[in-house]
């Protein structure tokens, strides 16, 4: 690990070349697509070290190392670097040894790919509804579509008659999805899995899986840094 967790900014020096026999995570504490792969960093025991960014003030040299600027980003030894969180996620999946998170079979790997996809359409809501409520604006509508995609994810569950996405064990589609849902008490969304029993009882299994617990933060940080993140000023570190 980075010997502190505060963010790197503008004018910051570059961090030196990874060790060899380690990765590098480019990070933000309370990015929930950063999460995704630290997750994945967890679950499979993978030796790494966290360099977080400021996304609003972001340094010269990350620019260079991910253009887009977005986290996360794996740097290996060689100086190579992978983004975007599903790329990411399969990347350390297939070097690493240990348990296999994404399946082996053709046809299952697809469908996770398949709700993955269905699922990224229904993210821009989990950040809609709090920004609109914070300007004062009639979110009912957009709850109510909330609740309508979480009830098909819902059914998912039904359907597969399994505790989670992927079968009866964690799988990598779970890790995917679950930054958002931890976060919905701190964003007041918890309403919006009203009606949603199988759903219900996910979040409170993926709660309990180690990988999950290691790096959760609890709701009120959830909500601390969120509302700086919503009044435009984002505290990335907060809490430190």
């Amino acid at each position: 690990m980075a010997a502190t967790q505060k963010c790197l900014a503008k004018g910051s020096c570059a961090p030196g070349p990874v060790p060899q026999g380690q990765i590098r995570i480019y990070s933000m504490r309370f990015c929930p697509y950063a999460q995704r792969t630290r997750l994945v960093l967890q679950a499979k025991g993978i030796s790494h070290e966290t360099v977080n960014v400021h996304l609003k003030e972001k340094p010269e040299w990350y620019l260079e190392k991910n253009p887009l600027g977005l986290v996360p980003t794996l740097e290996l030894p060689s100086g190579q670097v992978i983004y975007e969180s599903p790329i990411t996620c399969e990347y350390l999946d297939e070097v690493y040894p240990g348990k296999k998170l994404i399946p082996s079979d053709p046809f299952e790997k697809a469908q996770q790919k398949m709700l993955l996809e269905d699922y990224s359409k229904i993210i821009p809501l989990f950040y809609k509804i709090p920004m609109g409520r914070q300007k004062g604006e009639n979110v009912s509508a957009l709850e109510a579509e909330l609740k309508e995609k979480l009830s098909k994810l819902n059914k998912v569950l039904v359907n597969k008659k399994t505790k989670y996405f992927g079968g009866d064990s964690v799988t990598m589609i779970d890790y995917l999805i679950w930054p958002w849902f931890e976060r919905t008490e701190a964003w007041q969304l918890n309403q919006c899995l009203d009606g949603t029993p199988e759903l219900k009882k996910w979040t409170l299994l993926m709660g309990e899986d180690p990988a999950v617990k290691a790096i959760i933060f609890d709701a009120k940080s959830h909500k601390a840094f969120f509302d700086s993140f919503i009044s435009g000023n984002p505290n990335y570190d907060y809490g430190l």
